[in-house]
């Protein structure tokens, strides 16, 4: 498998948000996001048992796969292996790619960035979109079955902007309850 890195830090998004976490980002996406905060231009090669030793070096029990986009490399083997070593294992997808023959996931997190009609994963536990404020219409996406919706106010790299970005963010889930806010707290602490 092709990483771009493993890390241990706390869940800053969404449902599990504080909750210690071995972070493994898989390399490659076909989507190119402007918000995107991975660097695909740098990957190693690691065997499953590889990445085992790596996440093995920590004393948390939840892992969780992102990239890029995870599902085009994630296999049988590797999910085996952390569910065999009592692992938790949540993933971080944008849902355009199904999960490959095997790949047991306990959390789906569906960070979709596409039509909502051409999602090909098979479930999603959390649906978290990110918002770039008013005027984007998130009805279609309000038809996908998930256990929790999440809208997460999209980072811009610019402060004013995105501080209009949260309110919009603030406002839309204070009118449409079915939706909770997630922020990027490992921004706001200033952790990986």
């Amino acid at each position: 498998m092709l990483v771009n890195e493993i890390f241990y830090s706390l869940q800053g998004e969404g449902y599990f948000t504080g909750v210690p976490a071995v972070f493994i980002r898989l390399t490659g996406c076909n989507m190119r996001c402007s918000f995107c905060d991975t660097d695909f231009g740098k990957g190693i090669e690691m065997t499953e048992e590889e990445i085992m030793a790596e996440v093995r070096q920590y004393s948390a029990h939840h892992v969780v796969i992102t990239g890029g986009e995870p599902t085009f490399q994630l296999n049988e083997r590797l999910t085996a292996l952390l569910h065999e070593a009592g692992m938790f294992i949540q993933i971080e997808t944008n849902g355009t790619h199904a999960l490959n023959k095997g790949v047991k996931i306990d959390w789906i997190t569906c960070s979709p960035k596409c039509d909502p009609s051409k999602l090909r994963i098979q479930r999603i536990d959390e649906l978290k979109v990110i918002y770039e404020g008013e005027g984007q219409d998130l009805t279609p996406y309000e038809t996908l079955e998930a256990k929790e919706y999440r809208l997460q106010p999209c980072d811009t790299q610019d402060e004013t902007k995105n501080q209009h970005i949260l309110q919009d963010t603030i406002q839309y889930v204070l009118q449409h309850p079915q939706w909770k806010l997630s922020l990027q707290t490992q921004k706001i602490i200033h952790v990986r």
